[in-house]
């Protein structure tokens, strides 16, 4: 199911104790965590991509808190995911989205991200699970037709590769921020269904759209985690225990 990430190439990558390796003898170490990094030199736009470890370590103390819960399961009812599934979720992070519906579904679950500490964190966590290290925004490292369900949770969105790697009666669902998402913390955000549902209309047409949205009662410690996994710290000021909203537009998808 996994395919060399070298430009040009895109042979099958076999499992070779601990490593993958295609025909053309492109190999990729399997790191002790158990993630493999297909991302190549090319493909980074900074030496260290995607989310700092502080970020994703902020992020994983509100998901332990339960202020996500909510989310989780909204994303849950709609996308239908059951132990038949096979998930692909294109910019996991540090995986609390795709472990956990993996573990109670039980069903196959395949996690890429740009981000090294994100992956190695998911790796850790969720061992039961295939964590890669890769750009989705140019190439998703599977097999056309792998996956029954692809999630997109406030990331990636590259409808080509989602359609190629997605079956003809499979499912994709967007999950977007809400206009009042974090409402306290950034003020009223902008309305991003209809152009997120136009990104993806050439391959993708909406079935049904949701909002979740859910409040917590933070103390001071949860609100800079919070700010901090949106890289928005607060200058000058030290952040304030309160009520914080978090908000979803979740878009449940078919392939045209």
């Amino acid at each position: 199911m996994l395919v060399c990430s070298v430009r040009g190439c895109g042979l099958a990558l076999g499992r070779d104790d601990r490593r993958f390796v295609c025909a053309n003898r492109h190999s990729f170490d399997i790191a002790r965590s158990g993630y493999v990094n297909l991302l190549q030199p090319q493909e980074r736009r900074s030496k260290n991509p995607g989310d700092t470890e502080a970020a994703v370590a902020a992020r994983r103390s509100l998901h332990d808190k339960g202020v996500t819960e909510p989310l989780l399961r909204g994303i849950a009812e709609l996308s239908g995911i059951s132990k038949d599934d096979v998930v692909l979720d294109a910019g996991c992070g540090g995986g609390y989205y795709l472990g956990t519906l993996a573990r109670e579904k039980k069903c196959e679950a395949h996690g890429v991200d740009i981000s090294l500490p994100a992956v190695n964190a998911a790796a850790l966590k969720y061992p039961e699970c295939e964590w890669i290290v890769a750009n989705a925004d140019r190439f998703v490292p599977y097999a056309g037709d792998s996956f029954s369900l692809v999630l997109s949770i406030t990331a990636r969105m590259n409808s080509p590769e989602f359609r190629r790697v997605l079956r003809d009666d499979g499912r994709l669902l967007v999950a977007i921020p809400a206009p009042d998402d974090l409402i306290e913390l950034r003020g009223q955000g902008r309305e991003r269904v209809e152009r997120t549902v136009e990104t993806f209309s050439d391959e993708f047409a909406l079935v049904e759209h949701k909002r979740v949205t859910t409040a917590a009662d933070l103390d001071t410690e949860s609100v800079e985690d919070v700010l901090l996994s949106i890289y928005r710290p607060l200058q000058n000021q030290p952040a304030q225990a309160g009520r914080v909203t978090f908000s979803l537009d979740l878009l449940l998808m078919m392939p045209k």
